[in-house]
């Protein structure tokens, strides 16, 4: 079974970074794709970013430029790189795995979820 554990959350202000990290235990995470969602107080949980098995990468056109994700198989972690970060990405953030996943924008693709973490960006 795969354990995912997200951390690098936080208060920032607008304009500023956070690094947040996805890692991984119980499997070898290698062959996993990996998205980071967030959700907002009253909003349905949204795809931020994904990165598939082979390290291709997708993002949301809300953070395209200023969010990267990369992964790191022999520490087990993904991350998400966040600059330029505006009030609007306040959300609890959450990272999710797919085996052999391509790096799909879908919640329902993916099988694995973390517990998520609060990132909070004041203006």
């Amino acid at each position: 079974q795969l354990q995912l554990v997200e951390s690098g959350g936080g208060l920032v202000q607008a304009g500023g970074s956070l690094r947040l990290s996805c890692a991984a235990s119980g499997r070898t995470f290698s062959s996993y794709a990996t998205g980071w969602f967030r959700q907002a107080p009253g909003k349905e949980r949204e795809f931020v970013a994904a990165i598939s098995w082979r390290s291709n990468t997708y993002y949301a056109d809300s953070v395209k430029g200023r969010f990267t994700i990369s992964r790191d198989n022999a520490k087990n972690t993904v991350s998400l790189q966040m600059n330029s970060l505006k009030p609007e990405d306040t959300a609890v953030y959450y990272c999710a795995a797919q085996n052999y996943g391509l790096g799909s924008r879908a919640r329902y693709e993916y099988g694995y979820w973390g517990q998520g973490t609060q990132v909070t960006v004041s203006s």
